[in-house]
């Protein structure tokens, strides 16, 4: 009698498993530092393309008030629920521009908690000098923060953007 053989044996049900808890055990932890330079681009890309925003108004001459009242966000198009909201996790955007400060200023955005552990409160400062160069400065929490997890055109130390 010739019984063929139906399902499989445990033999090879343990391999198959083997071979998913190898795979998982490199796949996780590259998903979750993908997750977080992501998160940190997103947020770089999101306070970068206000500088044009704040060049065209320094091209108006927006900031010539005698008051030197700092650059209101909704001024560069953004709108409070968009910039700071006090619920927990949200990205927090700062900017800072007056003036009487011949055109430099800030653009900051801090990440929220609900980013990933390794990148929440990493605040991210674009400064502009008057001569219209940009700079960026990261600000990292302690930790786990990797090299990989800066933009590019960004550094910790600072460089020109």
């Amino acid at each position: 009698m010739n019984h063929a053989q139906k399902g499989f044996t445990l033999i090879e049900l343990m391999i198959v498993v083997a071979i998913i808890g190898i795979l998982a055990a490199i796949a996780i932890p590259q998903y979750q530092d993908y997750i977080a330079r992501t998160q940190v681009n997103r947020a770089y890309g999101e306070v970068s393309s206000l500088k044009t925003a704040v060049e065209e108004h320094l091209s108006r001459g927006k900031f010539t008030d005698s008051a030197n009242t700092p650059m209101a966000a909704a001024t560069l198009g953004r709108t409070a629920s968009n910039i700071t909201e006090n619920a927990a996790g949200a990205d927090t955007f700062v900017p800072t521009f007056a003036a009487a400060n011949g055109g430099t200023g800030t653009l900051v955005v801090i990440l929220g908690g609900d980013a990933s552990a390794p990148v929440a409160t990493t605040t991210i400062t674009l400064t502009r000098a008057a001569n219209g160069t940009w700079t960026c400065d990261l600000t990292t929490p302690p930790g786990a923060f990797k090299n990989s997890y800066v933009p590019s055109g960004c550094t910790l130390a600072g460089a020109q953007v």
